[in-house]
């Protein structure tokens, strides 16, 4: 396997995945910036065409298939590198990676990223700073091991992504309830990617981030903290983030502890990752480590930002180099989303023509479609989100301003009535 400090072979970039083009253009631009593409996907979409030099049609699911497929490919037409962006191929693309002899992490690292029964294991058995975790077989066990650990409770799948399925619980019949939530629910077709199961986790009280990772040469380097807001609990629905390039929690000797610790009991050796951290009132506690880089546009977050750009680094250790990680700006973004007050059928847009010509709006992309049915917190998914918006400022307040200023001019044009879908803090 080539070092990713090597110079970067020749050959095209295989993207994995290409996901919804509002949440996932921003990163696939950027790898095209840097490296000609292949992508494959189920249905490779339209709109990735302007980015890829070769589409290739492949059940990424099958992965024996898939990965026969690629291997063909590859034998006609060598790679320099395998990545993807998506939660549902990174174990795929670590075995591709060591088939081909490219760059990558070992598919066990991966592998214990997406299951999150193995992620605690790893991390009790490395002292790495985490939650109590049971991984429980009915709803029945569920009840005695949450009793065990002491209410309130998190129950969550073993191997989904997106907050779906994860749930509080503070007394016996929730905690019942979450199990068969978190058996069943999914987002994103995650379920036809990950092991099932079910765990029972003490709650973590207290702020969660995200630290932006890059792993270079086994090296950790925390490039940006993203600050994530939440909706109400008992779920877990990330509403918004926010990413300072001058954010304290860079110098939080805690918080660089505990990402490093989780890297090493995972066993991960290099690429770009998304680490996620609550700050309790007992120190620092890792959730759950992602071995890709952040989803809900976090990238370009980082890059207003810090001018960091993940993605390019993301694109050098999968092709063996040197990722450029030098922040050239120190400003602020966010990003927001905008979930229905009311489960019913999306209605008219506005066109919000003042609120676009605002220097400080970097984007304002509606996500669902006229007439698309569309359901309301506390049972809405991140499938559910009506629209989103990015903003830069010089500060987090004028940030937070920018975002709020986004949200009334929104919400305004339109009055909601009980089947509609309308605004939602």
């Amino acid at each position: 396997m080539a070092s990713p400090t090597a110079p970067a072979a020749p050959g095209p970039l295989l993207v994995l995945g290409a996901g919804s083009q509002p949440y996932r253009e921003h990163g696939l631009s950027r790898l095209a910036a840097v490296r000609p593409l292949v992508l494959a996907d189920p249905q490779p979409p339209a709109w990735i065409r302007p980015y890829v030099d070769e589409q290739l049609a492949i059940d990424l699911a099958d992965t024996e298939s898939a990965a026969l497929a690629i291997k063909t490919f590859a034998a006609r037409t060598p790679l320099a590198g395998v990545c993807t962006y998506l939660e549902h191929h990174v174990e795929l693309a670590a075995h591709l990676a060591g088939q081909l002899g490219l760059p990558g992490n070992p598919p066990a690292a991966m592998a214990a990223c997406r299951d999150k029964a193995l992620t605690r294991s790893r991390f009790a058995e490395h002292g790495a700073p985490s939650a109590r975790s049971v991984l429980v077989a009915n709803e029945d066990d569920a009840v005695e091991q949450a009793r065990r650990i002491g209410y309130p409770v998190v129950v969550k799948p073993r191997g989904m992504g997106g907050s779906a399925g994860v749930l509080r619980a503070d007394h016996d019949a929730s905690v019942r309830e979450a199990f068969h939530s978190a058996m069943w629910e999914t987002v994103l077709g995650l379920d036809a990617y990950a092991v099932r199961g079910v765990l029972v986790e003490e709650y973590l009280e207290g702020p969660e981030i995200s630290a932006e990772t890059v792993v270079v040469d086994h090296q950790v380097h925390i490039v940006a903290v993203t600050r994530k807001q939440l909706g109400r609990e008992p779920r877990f629905m990330e509403t918004g983030h926010m990413v300072d390039a001058r954010d304290p929690l860079l110098g939080d000797d805690a918080v660089t502890q505990a990402v490093t610790d989780a890297v090493r009991a995972l066993g991960i050796e290099r690429g770009v990752l998304h680490v996620e951290v609550r700050l309790t009132g007992r120190g620092r506690a890792l959730i759950e480590v992602n071995g890709r880089p952040g989803g809900d546009l976090i990238p370009l977050l980082v890059e207003e930002a810090t001018g960091i750009d993940l993605m390019a680094a993301a694109a050098a250790l999968a092709c063996g180099s040197r990722p450029e990680l030098t922040a050239t700006r120190q400003r602020v973004a966010g990003v927001q989303f905008l979930l229905p007050a009311f489960t019913g059928r999306h209605g008219p847009v506005p066109p919000l023509t003042d609120l676009r010509a605002q220097p400080w709006l970097e984007r304002l992309v509606w996500t669902r479609h006229l007439g698309e049915k569309v359901t309301a917190p506390p049972k809405a998914t991140i499938g559910d989100r009506l629209a989103h918006w990015v903003v830069t400022a010089d500060t987090p307040e004028e940030c937070r301003q920018h975002l709020n200023q986004a949200l009334l001019e929104v919400c305004a044009p339109t009055a909601f009535t009980g089947h509609t879908t309308g605004c939602t803090r």
